[in-house]
């Protein structure tokens, strides 16, 4: 059975009527209308279409960016469509998986999908090795400078409750809580001042009087 799935965007000033069209021209049972970005995947007509197909069934769509503007989600459709036991096919450009030619073309894409993920890997690789170079470091900006930390435990100390410094810092109670258990572990973790060596007091010292006290008498 042919199933077809036509698609516009939200935003364009269409309508599905030429999809349509050329879709039930090309023997399509039942059409699948749309209003959705491309890009997006939850997307209710076609996962109703998903899970309607049966094997020997084939998914017509009038070109292919109407099944996906996105090349990953185009392949993971379309392997939900393989794993069903169906066919693919795009009017547009005369792809047909159910020959040789189409599914070359469909292993085409997922060689192109592989190139454009290494690429963008290394992209952000050589991009964080540049930002290390110049002294900044990835991840999210510190809610609380240095200074705001010190003055929370200040004012802890000082008798505030949590929930109190909280708010004057507009952070989640957990957020000062946190705080209090880093500055804690710093604590515990700082180092002991060095102890100098007791050195023995000499013979003499020991025997010398204290002041305030009389030397024994010679006799």
């Amino acid at each position: 059975m042919l199933l077809g799935y036509a698609r516009v965007s939200k935003v364009d000033d269409q309508d599905t009527t030429v999809q349509v069209g050329s879709l039930t021209a090309a023997g399509c049972a039942r059409v699948f209308e749309e209003r959705a970005s491309g890009g997006r995947w939850d997307r209710p007509e076609l996962h109703r279409l998903l899970d309607q197909l049966r094997e020997g069934d084939t998914l017509v769509v009038w070109k292919l960016d109407r099944l996906s503007r996105s090349l990953k989600d185009l392949l993971h459709i379309l392997e939900k469509i393989d794993a069903a036991g169906a066919s693919f096919r795009s009017l547009t450009e005369a792809i047909d998986t159910s020959g040789p030619a189409g599914r070359m073309m469909m292993q085409m894409l997922g060689c192109f999908a592989e190139f454009e993920r290494a690429m963008v890997r290394e992209r952000t690789r050589a991009g964080l090795q540049a930002a290390r170079a110049q002294g900044r470091t990835g991840g999210r900006r510190p809610k609380l400078l240095a200074q705001q930390r010190t003055e929370i435990l200040g004012m802890l100390a000082a008798g505030r409750t949590g929930a109190d410094v909280a708010r004057i810092f507009r952070v989640h109670r957990a957020t000062i809580s946190r705080i209090v258990a880093e500055a804690r572990t710093m604590a515990t973790e700082a180092p002991l001042p060095p102890q100098g060596r007791t050195r023995a007091e000499p013979a003499s010292a020991q025997n010398h009087h204290r002041p305030g006290q009389h030397a024994p008498l010679k006799s």
